[in-house]
């Protein structure tokens, strides 16, 4: 298997809360030939947005000082951030690494936008400001669940792909059908990890359920003695409404409903644990596609950072 700097692409996926953070950054401080830590790039959703560091389990200063990371606090909260837009800012770092042969780590959060970035976006129609604004309406009056039934009807193919509470990619399958008549699931070009290719190397963390959903109720608990209530009250009381991507982010959503009295902290808290668990089934799910993952299966009490010396022995076998 080829060395980190002869395969300067390294690519770390698994569900949250599995430790891909703790292993990227154990794999990042590592010495190579150049003589100082590798970057990381987030390759996730939310952490691009500045001020949402407790609910998104940025990377604290100390580390960001040591290890340098791209694609964090990259946008502010109240605007609207999608996966061209990700790629749009990624991809030119992305390619700089690649022609220099210099050593970058990707660490994904989002499987969406990774897919995005080394594979290219689905070119679909332009969206509809006004169909999108009756679907978010019936959403609120009648559920996204009808919504998803709706998709269903058109496209079963996609709605057994997404969540019944996605209401973002629900709309956006709708707008697609909407706009052209055609199933999305038909037009959209299937991703596959090309195991072919060489300057991409695939690591993973795969944990026990159990395992996974201990981790994920401690990092609840602990986001909430961080601070999380005062971070979400604090961009709540800004001067710009935070947008639908930054709102409905797990974790988020559940304490902005507490703020303004739909629910008590207690459940709150408890809805941020089953919402990160749903977020990675989903995950775990995606990730059953690939095939070219070198898969490491830590123990209940080993962190994502104990698994260095296997990837290490990995890359140089």
């Amino acid at each position: 298997m080829p060395s980190i700097m002869k395969t300067p692409i390294i690519v770390i996926v698994g569900c949250t809360a599995s430790g891909k953070s703790e292993l990227a950054e154990a794999l990042a401080a590592w010495p190579t030939a150049r003589g100082q830590p590798t970057t990381i790039m987030a390759v996730d959703s939310m952490q691009v947005y500045r001020g949402m560091d407790i609910g998104t389990a940025k990377p604290d200063r100390e580390v960001r000082q040591r290890i340098k990371h791209l694609m964090i606090d990259v946008a502010d909260p109240w605007e609207t951030f999608s996966a061209a837009r990700f790629v749009q800012l990624a991809g030119p770092m992305l390619e700089e690494h690649r022609r220099g042969h210099q050593p970058l780590i990707l660490a994904t959060g989002t499987v969406l936008y990774l897919r995005a970035l080394l594979e290219g976006l689905f070119a679909g129609p332009a969206s509809d400001a006004a169909f999108r604004t009756a679907l978010q309406t019936r959403s609120t009056q009648e559920g996204t669940a009808s919504l998803h039934r709706e998709l269903q009807e058109v496209d079963a193919a996609a709605a057994e792909k997404i969540h019944p509470n996605d209401l973002r990619r629900i709309i956006r399958a709708l707008e697609v059908f909407h706009a052209t008549g055609r199933p999305i699931s038909e037009l959209q070009t299937q991703w596959s990890a090309r195991p072919g290719d060489d300057s991409i190397l695939w690591i993973g963390i795969r944990r026990s359920r159990e395992d996974l959903n201990g981790r994920i109720n401690r990092r609840v608990k602990a986001m909430i003695t961080a601070g999380l209530v005062a971070e979400v009250q604090a961009l709540a009381a800004g001067d710009k409404t935070l947008s639908a991507e930054a709102a409905s982010a797990v974790g988020y959503r559940q304490i902005l409903d507490y703020l303004s009295g739909g629910c008590t902290l207690e459940d709150a808290t408890e809805a941020i644990k089953i919402k990160t668990r749903h977020l990675a089934k989903l995950q775990r799910t995606w990730l059953k596609r690939f095939s070219s993952i070198h898969w490491l299966e830590p123990g209940p009490h080993q962190s994502g950072a104990d698994m260095l010396p296997a990837v290490l022995q990995w890359l140089k076998s």
